[in-house]
């Protein structure tokens, strides 16, 4: 059984556990419980009711937190010519063809996300084995195939808090909605955001409860359980 240590214990005491919160509670507790000397990461984890077996029940897509992550990201981007020129100007933090393709088959993977435009997408797929076990392939689902006019407002986006979320092959999300350092009305509105884009982001072949098990954490933090029920009516809040 895993022991934890004095401070997540005292940090413990503020929650019942046998008790569903509120988002609004929820966020309020999170800042209270995290005990971190470094401005930790809230996360959200989420047992869905899908069968991710079935391609049609996973449940995968994108939004736009309002406050970003708070997290500094390293953008890669796999164009040439006058997409390099575009993504580089749009301020990409590494851009390259062959040159970047070589240097990750080589095991250099100095970055957090990956963006291409679609005529390389040809040769980056020889990378799937490397770049895709670690979720950094680019995709159209996750909208990060783009063409070359197009790298400026989703290099923005993407600075901005743009988070992609998916289910992973237990059927759970795990996903960021900020910083410990940020306002309740800050995490508020995140958790809101990331919340009303997975309640639409449900399978039309979904069967029954969606969102079986929500809870709120903080780096090292202690769990906070949300009430499924009440945000799977998000919507309404976020609408």
């Amino acid at each position: 059984m895993k022991k934890h240590g004095k401070k997540y214990l005292e940090a413990a005491k503020l929650i019942d556990a046998t008790q569903f919160y509120t988002p609004q509670e929820a966020v309020a507790l999170v800042k209270k419980t995290a005990y971190t000397k470094f401005d930790g990461t809230v996360e959200l984890h989420l047992k869905m009711g899908v069968d991710v077996k079935q391609a049609d029940q996973m449940v995968r897509g994108i939004t736009l937190l309002p406050h970003g992550t708070g997290k500094s990201i390293r953008i890669a981007v796999f164009a040439e010519g006058e997409g390099e020129r575009i993504a580089r100007e749009a301020g990409a933090d590494i851009v390259g063809g062959d040159d970047l393709i070589k240097q990750i088959e080589g095991g250099w993977l100095e970055f957090d996300i990956t963006v291409a435009v679609p005529q390389m997408m040809a040769k980056v797929g020889r990378l799937g084995k490397i770049l895709g076990t670690r979720g950094l392939m680019p995709s159209p689902k996750a909208g990060t195939i783009v063409p070359p006019d197009q790298l400026p407002r989703l290099l923005k986006e993407l600075r901005q808090g743009r988070v992609e979320f998916r289910t992973d092959k237990t059927g759970n999300i795990h996903t960021i909605i900020g910083k410990t350092g940020f306002s309740e009305e800050q995490l508020l509105a995140n958790l809101t955001a990331m919340l009303d884009a997975i309640v639409r982001a449900k399978p039309a072949a979904a069967k029954g409860q969606y969102i079986k098990k929500a809870v709120l954490t903080s780096t090292m933090g202690p769990a906070i359980r949300l009430d499924p029920n009440e945000i799977a009516n998000i919507r309404s809040v976020a609408a």
